[in-house]
């Protein structure tokens, strides 16, 4: 990465990418307006996210 690559704004959230003010906080927003998942949208997230990555079934 370059140096301005690396560069956040002002009050960045470490672990986060620098966004323009007030992104992070209304997606903090939208989140918390969300139902929670009900169980079978969890077994399906878990199903699709845990499988195995291409270059380990080549293998």
């Amino acid at each position: 990465m370059t140096e301005k690559q690396n560069v956040a704004t002002v009050g960045a959230i470490p672990g986060r990418p620098a966004r323009p003010a007030g992104y992070w906080e209304r997606i903090d927003r939208i989140v918390a307006q969300a139902p929670p998942l009900t169980d079978a949208q969890r077994a399906k997230l878990r199903t699709i996210f845990h499988q195995p990555a291409p270059s380990q079934e080549a293998a």
